[in-house]
């Protein structure tokens, strides 16, 4: 124990030293001990607790608390693409290809210095997402890939914001609030009723769109390892690497979606093509059998007395044509109108559920 103490003791000494002096004492900036705990103490909820408690109740609908808190979220992340937009990043003062941390106390500086705060602070927002599915009994949507997504993020934040509040790393943030401004949208739509269904063409894409965010982030923050730029190496690694590792995450989350989507849906079409081809060999196979019945009962006319009608099996065959060409349809119908798997949504939440990455 003693041990650890002087562990702690060190680390908080090293904090004091390198961290940054105008963040120290904002509320859980001066240790990661908090975040980290929130962050652990997210993961126990959502994957152990939360589903125990739910187990024996009915799911919540939440309708209204998901549009107000969809609505927030988007209105949320607006602002905080205008306040890491107008402290630099769209105003021409910053540098795309190297910009230091400015540890001044100019006012637009210290703007950028809040908004890195507030950025922090959206990460803890985002947890109701998760609890959301939890208290729908949407346990299936609480992903790997999602609860990485989210129970990652605090912390990793929290190490900017201690360090290096500004500067080249706020790209990041500058992308991530865009991605979640259309995230957003698109799961208040869904939560607004199966009315809005059609508006939301799109939703294939935000996986997509999240991936190149990754790429885009990767590429801004590794370049700092061939430019001399005064910004630590060490966040450069520690942005880019989180790039790579959640390119992946999501890449593996669209090919096991999309593409396996793709696949089951091309497979009903080949078995509903192979169910009306046999549908029409069966009606073909009657036809003939009718025809053939028919050239039979014509032939009792050698003796002048050719009675079509005087054998009702011609009749009875007609029927029995029109009895098999019914059932044929109704084979070839099971199949064209049979229902498909459903489709699985992006960032794990269908629009039957609220919300559908991270």
């Amino acid at each position: 124990m003693a041990l650890i103490m002087k562990y702690i003791d060190s680390m908080h000494h090293y904090m004091d030293k390198y961290g940054d002096p105008r963040t120290k004492d904002w509320p859980l900036m001066s240790s990661p001990f908090p975040t980290l705990a929130l962050c652990l103490g997210y993961v126990y909820l959502v994957k152990v607790l939360g589903p125990r408690l739910m187990e024996n109740r009915k799911p919540f609908q939440l309708r209204n608390t998901l549009i107000l808190y969809n609505f927030v979220q988007v209105v949320f992340s607006a602002w905080l693409f205008y306040e890491i937009g107008i402290s630099g990043w769209l105003t021409g003062h910053y540098n795309f290809r190297c910009q230091p941390v400015d540890y001044s106390n100019h006012p637009k500086t210290l703007r950028m210095v809040h908004a890195c705060w507030w950025y922090y602070f959206s990460k803890f927002t985002e947890f109701f997402d998760t609890f959301f599915f939890v208290m729908r009994k949407k346990t299936s949507q609480v992903s790997t890939l999602h609860v990485i997504h989210h129970g990652c993020m605090p912390m990793s934040v929290w190490f900017g914001v201690k360090f290096t509040p500004g500067g080249h790393s706020t790209f990041f943030g500058l992308l991530n609030t865009f991605v979640h401004i259309v995230m957003y949208t698109y799961y208040l739509f869904t939560a607004m009723g199966p009315q809005f269904q059609k508006y939301l063409w799109w939703k294939k894409y935000l996986t997509s769109l999240q991936m190149v965010q990754f790429v885009a982030i990767m590429v801004h923050a590794f370049q700092l390892l061939f430019i001399d730029c005064n910004y630590p190496k060490a966040f450069v690694w520690w942005i880019g690497m989180h790039a790579v590792m959640f390119l992946f995450l999501f890449n593996e989350f669209y090919q096991s979606t999309y593409k396996a989507t793709k696949r089951r849906r091309a497979a009903a079409a080949e078995a509903r093509r192979l169910a009306a081809e046999e549908a029409k060999l069966q009606n073909g196979s009657a036809v003939s059998s009718n025809g053939s019945a028919i050239t039979a009962n014509g032939h009792h006319g050698k003796n002048g007395s050719v009675h079509h009608h005087s054998n009702g099996s011609a009749t009875s065959n007609g029927t029995s044509l029109l009895s098999n060409g019914v059932g044929g349809n109704k084979a070839a119908d099971y199949y064209v109108r049979g229902d498909l798997p459903a489709e699985i949504e992006i960032t794990q939440r269908q629009p039957s559920s609220r919300n559908q990455v991270q």
